[in-house]
């Protein structure tokens, strides 16, 4: 930190007595920074070391593949003893039942429930033999006896399940009675956008289950590769062999990791850009203080330099004040974040596990807050710089910073904007008078526009990721339309007629409208070794339905797909690709490219009729007025066996709503924040300009204007700098901020490429923004008011 001298100390004792309002406001923006840059460094890092513990310890597939219906086994052992990249894998079986067949009970109370709430897939499995394991929260694999079941980690929170309560699962024409014995992680579907669960029996009540008829069988065939295999080709491998199950979704363990880090990585993120942000904010006071600080200093420093003390020295007794300002913003801020840190990773280390002690622990917020402390002190360091040209005769007999050429510039500037303004008298001289003086002096208030500019950014991006996160239009982004219900023909030993009659059913109902069926089929695209697997949804596609990143729906001849397929298979609007169903070829156009996180994110779909066939069906369709989707979704989940039909909003609101929780959380601690560091900015900015602008105030009332005149024209100058920053930053987040959020979602690789807004308009544009303004006059009325009680004639005989 360098050596302290005595007179160190004076300029830092004076300065803090002289400026204890703009050191503590200062103070304060600088420990919120550093403050944010740690907790969202350390969330960051203890959520990559929970994912990775859980990760190490469960070991999930490399590559999984899921299937309804029979498979070929042989076909199977085959492909595995052809690939020596394989180092484990196994077919899971599993048995979905729906959540509102599942009670559970707490013995001698009388506590119960059931499942219904959850539209999540419930599947019943046993414990994995040595990969893709549910673990315990102790890290070990439980192998449960006959009468005892293990249910996800995620349920014991959301139905406040505890150990010992009876779980009751339909069996034929009775019920199978398990005891919770404890709760699992799941590192395949822990997080709340997977689309199931798993829950952990044993083998003699699963062959129990099974043999009953109950339920849904599903299985799902696990792949353990090689540390130096390729995923990718490994993937292109199996999709080629038609004898291998396929006719569900295929994931890989890059897409497993970045689910699971996905929903609290945002979160996060958001941290680490507001905190960036209000580094920016304290930069920028920073340069106004301490440019201040040299004006108020100035013959002190000419005398200074006058005695021989070299520049560097001089700059040194302001530098070291900022250098142990900063260092306390970070000690102070670090030990903030330890508690703030510890509250936002409670759920993380129960939903995956709780990452060990290591070195990256210390390592990480410590790198965060030093990058904080070089940051700020660096910056100071170039404004420092500007007392090398001040000159020693212009310091000391004008008690100026600028050298003679400046001065003259200066003047000049002074004089035309004083002929421009040509100040007459009238009702709008106030008016006048802070039009005038904003523009003579518009570098120092541009400091305001700019703080509030960045605040609004603050306020309203973690907002308007809330709102869009939130709202039922946001499925257009997943692959999927608008729409009140969904209905799913996956797997049924009659699979066509299942989807006729839930097909006709719809349409004859009076309840429904807008029913719109979709199939979706398998064909073959070529790709670098040959062709491959394409998974497309046939159907009317009409213009609207979804959002596409470019082009739009596919007519007769076209398709469009996915980003994920864009980049896999180099394709773009206009290109032609050939498509491959069986023995025959034809060639599409791409329409457009849509962002999906749907099926992995690789998907495609092309206009036409649902042809019989299919691998699998899917119907949205529309609720008249007055109908609840939940009611009519839960007589057709029923009615219709073969068939799963969920309330879209509802099945999207569970499927993201961690997501949107951790959002509403950053949004709120933005909001404050952000009102916070604008009180505190026109309080800090104002006191200095009001200490420096008392000989003009002073000129003023003595020519016959009021306080209360006097007031209003700075209140006016405050005003109108904080509505045009508010002004600029609501455009700026609507713009440039849209584009970046949709960058950085872009970079996470699960499909969503671009994003627009879907904002609330009153939150955004009005009521934000007022509070906003609000606030920084809010620090303005209070430092106005006082000057009705100052000593106007003392302000003329200051130096």
């Amino acid at each position: 930190m360098g050596r302290i001298s005595g007179i160190d100390r004076t300029y830092a004792r004076n300065d803090l007595v002289r400026n204890k309002v703009v050191n503590i406001a200062l103070g304060v923006v600088l420990v919120l920074s550093a403050f944010l840059m740690a907790t969202g460094a350390m969330v960051t890092e203890r959520l990559t070391g929970s994912v990775g513990e859980l990760f190490a310890s469960a070991k999930p597939p490399h590559y999984l593949q899921m299937h309804k219906g029979d498979y070929d086994t042989a076909a199977l052992e085959r492909f595995a003893a052809e690939h020596p990249e394989i180092q484990s894998w196994f077919v899971e079986e599993m048995v979905g039942i729906d959540g509102s067949q599942l009670r559970w009970e707490r013995p001698g109370s009388a506590e119960e429930g059931d499942f219904s709430s959850s539209l999540i897939d419930n599947l019943f499995v046993t414990q994995s033999p040595d990969f893709d394991l549910l673990l315990a929260e102790d890290g070990t694999a439980p192998r449960p006896d006959a009468g005892q079941v293990w249910v996800p980690v995620a349920y014991e929170q959301e139905f406040d399940l505890q150990r010992g309560d009876e779980l009751q699962l339909p069996l034929g024409e009775g019920h199978l009675s398990l005891t919770i014995e404890g709760f699992v992680r799941d590192a395949q579907m822990a997080s709340s956008l997977s689309s199931a669960t798993r829950f952990v029996i044993s083998e003699a009540d699963f062959a129990a289950l099974e043999e009953s008829g109950t339920g849904e069988p599903e299985v799902i065939v696990e792949y353990r590769l090689e540390p130096d295999a390729d995923t990718s080709a490994f993937q292109r491998a199996y999709e080629r062999d038609d004898s291998l199950p396929r006719n569900g979704q295929a994931v890989t363990y890059t897409m497993i990791r970045l689910i699971n880090i996905f929903s609290d990585g945002l979160v996060a993120g958001a941290l680490i850009f507001v905190s960036a942000l209000l580094i920016l904010i304290a930069l920028f006071n920073l340069r106004f203080v301490i440019r201040g600080s040299l004006e108020d200093d100035v013959r002190e420093i000419g005398a200074l330099k006058a005695l021989g003390i070299p520049d560097r020295e001089i700059s040194a007794l302001y530098l070291n004040r900022y250098r142990w300002m900063t260092l306390a913003a970070c000690v102070v801020g670090g030990l903030l974040a330890l508690g703030a840190t510890s509250l936002l990773t409670r759920s993380i280390s129960t939903n995956y596990a709780t990452a060990g002690t290591g070195v990256w622990r210390f390592v990480v917020p410590l790198a965060a807050l030093a990058l904080v402390y070089l940051v700020v002190v660096g910056s100071c360091r170039g404004i420092l710089r500007r007392i090398r040209k001040i000159e020693v005769v212009a310091a000391l007999v004008q008690g100026s910073v600028l050298d003679q050429k400046q001065t003259r510039k200066r003047a000049l500037r002074q004089a035309k904007r004083a002929r421009r303004s040509q100040l007459k008298g009238g009702t709008r001289l106030n008016a006048r008078l802070a039009a005038a003086d904003l523009r003579s002096e518009r570098g120092q208030w541009v400091l305001v526009p700019i703080v509030f500019a960045l605040a609004a950014i603050v306020m309203t991006i973690p907002l308007n990721l809330l709102s869009t996160f939130s709202s039922p239009k946001f499925v257009t982004y997943l692959g999927a339309p608008q729409a009140d219900l969904r209905t799913d023909v996956q797997w049924s030993p009659e699979l066509d007629s299942v989807y006729q009659g839930v097909l006709a059913a719809m349409r004859a109902d009076d309840r429904i409208s807008d029913v719109r069926p979709f199939a979706n089929e398998v064909y073959e695209i070529e790709g670098e070794e040959g062709w491959e697997a394409l998974r497309v949804q046939v159907g009317s596609h009409e213009a609207g339905d979804i959002e596409f990143v470019s082009g739009g729906s596919p007519e007769a001849g076209e398709i469009a797909v996915s980003v994920l397929n864009a980049d896999k298979y180099d394709l773009s609007v206009g290109d032609t690709v050939t498509l491959r169903d069986g023995d025959r070829s034809s060639p599409h156009r791409v329409s457009g490219t849509y962002a999906d996180v749907t099926s992995g994110g690789y998907t495609a779909k092309m206009q036409g009729e649902p042809a019989a066939g299919a691998a699998s069906y899917v119907i949205y369709a529309d609720t008249a007025d007055g109908e609840t989707p939940a009611t009519v979704a839960a007589e057709y989940d029923e009615s219709h066996p073969g068939s799963s039909t969920l309330p879209m909003a509802e099945y999207v609101s569970q499927t993201l709503g961690y997501v949107t929780s951790a959002f509403k959380n950053a949004a709120i601690i933005s909001f404050v924040f952000a009102l916070g560091v604008a009180l505190l900015v026109c309080t800090l900015f104002l006191k200095l300009r009001l200490t420096r602008d008392r000989k003009k105030m002073a000129i003023l009332y003595a020519v016959g204007f009021s306080s209360r005149e006097i007031g209003r024209q700075v209140l006016a100058k405050t005003v109108c700098c904080a509505l045009v920053g508010t002004a600029v930053g609501v455009v700026l987040t609507a713009t440039v901020g849209e584009r970046l959020v949709g960058a950085l979602l872009a970079a996470t690789g699960l499909g969503l490429d671009s994003i627009s807004f879907l904002s609330n308009p009153f939150l955004v544009y009005l009521l934000y923004p007022l509070c906003l303004v609000a606030a920084g006059c809010l620090g303005a009325v209070v430092l106005v008011r006082r000057l009705s009680r100052a000593d106007k004639s003392g302000w003329l005989r200051e130096d």
